[in-house]
Formats: structure tokens, sequence, C-alpha cells
């Protein structure tokens, strides 16, 4: 019998992420990464609106490395599988496979907000918008 948790990362932190939608009232973890915050020097200003999305979600808040807290998360809730929602971070890969030498991983595709094959600097989202405005109102995408 699969008993999954659920990880909520960055770049999905919408209350109709797939990972919900598909495991309703499974445990849900959010970490924040501290090493990632000082790489990327997030302001406080993002940090507070990333809390703010969270508030949104049925999660459980921890600081420190991500695939350790969620380790830790599988085994007090005595979970098998870790399921998440794919993202484009490389540092997501690299937590994928720490996880997967102790746990199994399941991860969800997200439909894209927009299609584009070129690099996009995701440490700011006004770089990233700045991209992304291009795309989402030629396809007359509605919000």
């Amino acid at each position: 019998m699969t008993k999954p948790i659920v990880w909520i990362h960055g770049d999905c932190l919408s209350p109709y992420n797939p990972v919900l939608q598909k495991y309703p009232g499974a445990p849900a973890i959010w970490v924040w990464d501290e090493a990632l915050i000082e790489e990327w020097q997030l302001s406080l200003k993002r940090i507070a609106f990333i809390y703010e999305c969270l508030l949104e979600l049925p999660v459980v808040i921890r600081r420190g490395d991500v695939g350790q807290e969620i380790l830790a998360f599988a085994q007090e809730n005595d979970a098998n599988l870790v399921v998440t929602a794919n993202s484009p971070n490389p540092r997501f890969g690299d937590i994928c496979n720490q996880i997967e030498g102790s746990i199994g991983v399941e991860v969800l595709e997200v439909e894209p907000f927009f299609e584009y094959d070129g690099y996009i600097d995701l440490k700011r989202f006004s770089r990233y918008w700045k991209v992304a405005q291009n795309y989402v109102f030629e396809s007359g995408k509605n919000f």
C-alpha cells in the first residue's frame, strides 16, 4: 500500500498544485532552503510573499537541508513515497536524487505557464516575467 507525503517547493505554490489535487489529505511539507536563500540572496519581500502563499496551503513548514527534512518528515509519517511537482531548477534534481536513495519519489508534471526553450534567470521574478509576458500576452491566456 502506498503511503505518500507531498513535497511542496517554490516552483508550484498553488493550491491547484497537481500533487495536492492527486493526493488530497496526504501530509505535505515545505522546507525553507537556507542555502538557496543565501545563494540567491532572496529579499525579505520575496520571503514574505512565499510565506503568504504557504498560508493558503495545507503544509508543515520547516527549514534546513531540504532532502534531510523531507526524509525526516516521511519517516515521521510512516510514508513510503514522496510526491512532488516537476521543476526546472537544477537543485530540484539534486534533491530528488538525494531522497531516492532512501524512499520512492513520484514527480508529477505541471502544465507550463508558457512554452519556452531558452534560458530564464529564475533568481528574480522580474527577470522571469520580462521573458514570460511576451509569450503569455501573445497567447491570449486569461488570468
